[in-house]
């Protein structure tokens, strides 16, 4: 039979070009088969396993390659790669990723990878290249069945139109796309060097900062400790005015003759040199978190209690609200009931944990995936950002449960290092300037 299909024909070819079916390129179109025997062990050696996960885009992937034992003669012989061999995933968010399959030994592969095996396998990089264009790909998805997990059937691929130029075109456009993509590999690999040493530098920065290494040292400051008596007074006036409890487990943290660190609370006296990430200058002084910040636990809103037409104050509910330091506000709710004001520093504390924002936008009820704390002695809460910025490591490894969470205690009892006042506002802007030096670099990689 012949029928028009122009309505099929994505695009004009040069002159000396054809269009052609897939299926009429190929000796075999099929997939692979999964072994048919129950408690299937991969073994260290054998015939190699190709899965979905070892197709990548031109490259195939065998970092942690699977082998089969001897049971292989009970898998289809269709299933079996030979070299040369083109395969394209056909199941699950990987649909339309294509390779050749270039090494000597065969190898099987399950009936996630279409195999397609060409006539003319001079043709195998050209029609690879096809296959993992846009052009393809785009069909590919418009194409897949919409199951539990997508899937592209074998006859739909099979169906596709391929753009046949001709054999001599055909190998000045393979070379010239290896060496474009080569380029632009190493342009890749040069850009994925420079955000790493952007990252070491921005955590070396970091690490200057917290040392007291970043700013130089001013003798005339008013030193750490003068800052801590005078909040100690301020804490036992609130006391007094019954605005606070006394905290019976007060911690004071001080270094001994013998040069090592100690904790007082109460009557007992504990070392905690193991405690002590480093040596601070002269004027400066390490405590608990409690000691200077109040922190507050969220608590979850039920669906009835929230919602999206910006009616009350922001609803905030976890690692979704946070992009780059920044809060979205995508929900409110009219009964709040635990509120984190202007000036709270925020963290996700379960999922997602380790995520910073500054508020500065106002009142705003947070769920029980955020701790807001809060700057009650009028500290500097930039300064506390990159203290719990600097000890996120030791926050997430103290994570716990199916769905990994931190408790109060892992943010309260953190050992906070205290410059004078004054240096802790040098600090910060050193940092605002040099971050931005960086963060506009890292810009300028997009």
């Amino acid at each position: 039979t012949v029928k028009c299909i122009e309505d099929e024909i994505p695009f004009e070819v040069p002159e000396g070009w054809a269009w052609s079916r897939l299926v009429s390129l190929t000796a075999i179109i099929t997939k692979g088969a999964s072994p048919k025997w129950q408690g299937v062990d991969y073994t260290s050696s054998g015939t190699m396993f190709i899965t979905s996960e070892n197709v990548g885009v031109e490259t195939l992937l065998l970092e942690s390659p699977k082998f089969l034992s001897e049971k292989i003669n009970k898998i289809q012989p269709r299933s079996i790669l030979e070299t040369h061999d083109i395969l394209t995933n056909i199941v699950g968010a990987s649909i339309g990723r294509t390779c050749e399959y270039t090494l000597v030994d065969s190898a099987n592969t399950n009936q996630a990878v279409a195999i397609i095996r060409l006539i003319a396998v001079d043709m195998v990089s050209y029609v690879v290249k096809c296959l993992n264009s846009d052009y393809c790909v785009n069909l590919m998805f418009a194409n897949q069945v919409n199951v539990a997990r997508a899937n592209l059937s074998l006859s739909s691929l099979a169906n596709f139109l391929i753009p046949i130029p001709p054999l001599k075109e055909m190998y000045r456009i393979i070379a010239h796309l290896d060496c474009s993509l080569r380029h632009i590999s190493g342009i890749q690999s040069s850009e994925d060097e420079l955000r790493q040493l952007i990252l070491f530098t921005k955590t070396k920065i970091l690490d200057l900062a917290i040392r007291g290494q970043l700013v130089p040292q001013n003798p005339d400051d008013e030193p750490a400790s003068v800052l801590l008596e005078r909040i100690r007074t301020e804490k036992e006036e609130l006391i007094k005015q019954g605005k606070i409890k006394r905290d019976k487990k007060k911690s004071v943290i001080f270094k001994g003759d013998d040069n090592s660190y100690y904790e007082k609370i109460g009557n007992k006296v504990n070392c905690i040199d193991e405690e002590i990430p480093f040596e601070l200058p002269e004027g400066w002084a390490f405590i608990r978190l409690k000691i200077a910040w109040e922190l507050i636990s969220g608590r979850d809103l039920s669906p009835s209690e929230y919602n999206d037409k910006n009616d009350g104050i922001p609803y905030i509910t976890g690692a979704s609200n946070f992009r780059n330091g920044h809060i979205s506000l995508v929900r409110w709710t009219t009964v709040p009931q635990v509120i984190t004001r202007r000036g709270d520093l925020l963290l996700t504390c379960k999922g997602t944990i380790g995520e910073i924002a500054h508020n500065n936008f106002g009142e705003a009820h947070i769920a029980r995936q955020i701790m807001a704390i809060r700057n009650i002695y009028s500290l500097n809460i930039d300064f506390l950002a990159l203290c719990i910025e600097y000890s996120m490591t030791k926050i997430k490894q103290a994570a716990k449960g199916l769905i990994p969470g931190i408790s109060r205690e892992d943010i309260l009892n953190l050992v906070i290092p205290i410059p004078p006042i004054k240096e802790q506002e040098n600090i910060c802007n050193k940092l605002k300037v040099t971050f931005s030096a960086i963060e506009h670099i890292e810009k300028s990689l997009n």
